[in-house]
């Protein structure tokens, strides 16, 4: 568990926190690129770190993101109109560029230079992998993009998209390094349909071991973790799941790799961020429209909103037949089980009232690293993965192996969890 002051230093994120002041030196993915595909196209709200902001694509292409009210009367400029390289605030006219700086008030007499004393707060954008990244740390820093295979390979061999997630961000992280959940929570019943969807489930379904021994190995971007599993006939099944500063995750599969970032909204909501890839073809219409099937990852979503289907509201569609002869839950979708039981704990879980056990050490070394990394942020001590996306050229990994020690396991197969970036 954690001490109550603890929980708070690791869970909230607004502006001046010490966890806040972490994720803002680094760059986060907030929007995908088709959500702004056209210049001089609708803006898009967009809540980061308890900050609300607009992000628009103006007449040249170039993404701004900047806060949302008109510094005029403080009305949403997203009624503004996108025009001529700039927004517009339709309450006075006032008109924004994507650097915050005001370059027109037509309510002002012609001779006026006001407008040159006027500016919103702006973060810089970048477009990678069919992402849109924004950075809210401070200006004299300048960290890299993390450098994910995800975002080097072709687009057609990529999928990413994003939905709203209803509880702290640290929730869905620490749901997303928890092996033994597997076992319980995603388990589907032999001969159900799906029963052999993933290949990695299935091998835990069928090897019967629901406590997993768990081996942690820090590294220069986070720490990954080997989950150990004995197989019917004896031998060991491995599963290495990468965590990496400041809350992604590359968890183990075949021959699709897949994973997650958990972008904080504010303290009590977060985007999830999902990619998934393949390095050898592209994507099937097949396989794509699997992934939008919403049995797995992502969830299927309301239309016109980033918002599940299956969410609080309605039980996330819980069908207790389903949960007799199906699966574990009743609950259809690996996304929907996730945040059944994650947004089930509250918006912010007290965790003075957990009682952790061996299979949660990788969520005991998830926290020591973030409040660690915090604590020193404080101290004057910058992260150094913010400055080095290579970083995260790294690959998790699912093998047959009766090595026991994860550190000699990780040596014998270092060149497989090596990503190649082209």
């Amino acid at each position: 568990m954690l001490s109550k002051e603890d929980n708070e230093l690791y869970t909230r994120v607004g502006p001046g926190t010490p966890m806040g002041e972490l994720f803002r030196r680094f760059w986060l993915p907030a929007l995908l690129v088709s959500e702004l595909a056209e210049p001089d196209g609708a803006p898009v709200r967009l809540r980061l770190l308890g900050e609300d902001l607009i992000a628009f694509r103006d007449t040249s292409g170039k993404v701004g993101v900047i806060e949302e009210r008109c510094a005029h009367r403080q009305a949403s400029l997203f009624f503004g109109r996108n025009e001529e390289c700039g927004i517009r605030c339709v309450y006075h006219g006032w008109k924004f560029d994507t650097e915050g700086r005001c370059v027109d008030m037509p309510n002002e007499p012609a001779d006026s230079r006001y407008k040159d004393k006027v500016r919103l707060r702006s973060y810089p954008a970048r477009e990678a992998g069919d992402a849109i990244w924004v950075y809210m740390g401070p200006s004299h820093l300048h960290p890299e993009l993390p450098q994910f295979e995800w975002m080097h390979v072709p687009p057609d061999q990529r999928m990413v998209t994003r939905w709203h997630q209803d509880s702290n961000w640290a929730q869905g992280m620490e749901g997303e390094i928890d092996a033994s959940h597997l076992s319980f929570l995603h388990r589907v019943f032999t001969g159900a349909p799906d029963a052999d969807a993933s290949p990695g489930l299935k091998q835990i379904r069928e090897s019967g071991d629901t406590a997993p021994q768990l081996s942690v190995q820090r590294t220069d971007y986070g720490f990954m973790y080997g989950a150990r599993r004995v197989l019917p006939d004896g031998h060991d099944y491995w599963r290495i799941t990468q965590f990496l500063l400041p809350m992604y995750s590359l968890v183990p599969s075949t021959p699709v790799a897949s994973g997650r970032a958990w972008v904080p909204i504010d303290d009590e909501s977060c985007w999830t961020v999902h990619y998934e890839f393949r390095t050898d073809r592209p994507f099937s219409p097949a396989e794509r429209a699997r992934a939008a099937s919403g049995d797995g990852f992502p969830p299927q979503l309301i239309p016109g909103t980033h918002y599940p289907e299956a969410n609080r509201a309605n039980d996330y569609l819980i069908d207790r037949q389903m949960q007799r002869t199906v699966n574990f839950t009743g609950i259809r979708g690996i996304s929907n089980q996730d945040r059944a039981v994650t947004e089930s704990m509250g918006p912010i879980v007290d965790r003075t009232r957990e009682h952790l056990s061996r299979g949660d050490q990788a969520i005991t070394t998830a926290r020591r690293v973030l409040i660690k990394a915090a604590k020193e942020l404080q101290k004057g001590i910058e992260p150094a993965p913010a400055t080095d996306g290579k970083l995260y050229a790294v690959r998790s990994l699912q093998l047959v192996d009766d090595e026991a020690d994860l550190g000699r396991l990780v040596e014998r197969h270092r060149g497989e969890m090596v990503a190649e970036l082209v």
